[in-house]
């Protein structure tokens, strides 16, 4: 790891204006990505802004019936909240599904939205790739590309989003509060947070340098069945090949979201149409335009099974 300067912040517009003082500030708050990729020098901050210590970690509803989560809310607390877990319950359901209780307990809502991909070429400091090092190459196309992406791909980076917290704000149309070193804030919403790789995949939002996330907010519930399902190579403490998050309502429209399968969560609306008529009508829409490997090809035709086993568990609950 190579040495860095740290200082604390004491409000989010100091956070944010410190990190325009210094070229090469990062924010850190659970640090449960940025220090395994500071301890493999991918990353190498010249300085470290602590926001441990802002008033961000509140969920509080609003005046309009949303929820806004302080972006220093941890994973297990967001997760456990009653009002997430009765009216967000999909969100509870992916979050559960991440990392390990130690890790959750650890690892902020802000933070969770940042994490880079685990795309082994990508830790992997004598491999090339674009996203470490821009115009370097992408080692996973052709090389082993099992756990790559399928949809939303460049010729440039196949790499996935890890998040399954981000499937979950995907599909409920979440909005990204965020504060810029000026003191100006904006909001965006999910949709446009992430972005796919296309000719500049080192970039993986449209955060701006030195652009902190001060909260995240969820619009009035939607109601319907909410259910998370993931497949990974294991029961637990796994990335998600594919993952499927899914609100059903009782005439069996809703909204579908998928994880394991692009750059970032990935949401068709104009497939969502299709619930009524099942899987394999939504997967057609959801996954067209699709280049796969002779390794991810299986990927496929597992959303189209995790979802008819997420839409039939929804109407045996309707």
């Amino acid at each position: 790891m190579k040495s860095f300067t740290y200082e604390r912040a004491r409000t989010a517009p100091d956070a944010a204006a410190a990190a325009a003082r210094v070229n090469g500030a990062r924010f850190i708050a659970g640090g449960t990505n940025l220090l395994d990729l500071m301890k493999l020098e991918i990353e190498t901050p010249a300085h470290l802004i602590d926001v441990n210590h802002l008033a961000l970690d509140k969920i509080e509803q609003t005046s309009d019936g949303s929820l806004r989560i302080g972006a220093l809310v941890r994973n297990t607390d967001l997760a456990a909240d009653p009002t997430v877990r009765r009216d967000y319950g999909v969100l509870t359901r992916a979050l559960v599904a991440g990392a390990s209780g130690q890790l959750r307990n650890m690892a902020t809502t802000g933070g969770n939205l940042l994490q880079r991909t685990r795309c082994p070429y990508f830790y992997d400091t004598n491999q090339p790739c674009n996203k470490r090092v821009p115009g370097s190459g992408c080692s996973a196309i052709g090389g082993f590309s099992r756990q790559h992406a399928v949809v939303g791909v460049s010729g440039n980076c196949i790499a996935t989003h890890p998040s399954d917290m981000a499937v979950a704000m995907r599909i409920l149309d979440a909005t990204v509060e965020t504060i810029r070193p000026n003191g100006s804030t904006r909001k965006i919403p999910i949709a446009e947070f992430h972005r796919l790789p296309g000719d500049k995949p080192q970039l993986d939002t449209v955060l701006m340098p030195g652009e902190l996330i001060t909260a995240v907010t969820l619009p009035k519930p939607v109601g319907g069945t909410h259910l998370y399902r993931k497949v990974r190579d294991r029961a637990s403490y796994a990335f998600a090949l594919v993952s499927v998050a899914a609100i059903v309502q009782r005439d069996g429209s809703g909204r579908v979201a998928v994880g394991g399968v692009a750059h970032k969560p990935w949401r068709v609306e104009a497939a969502e149409a299709e619930m009524p008529r099942g899987a394999k009508a939504v997967t057609a829409k959801l996954m067209a335009g699709a280049h796969t490997t002779k390794e991810n090809a299986y990927k496929l035709p597992l959303v189209e099974r995790t979802l008819a086993t997420v839409l039939a568990e929804a109407k045996g609950q309707t």
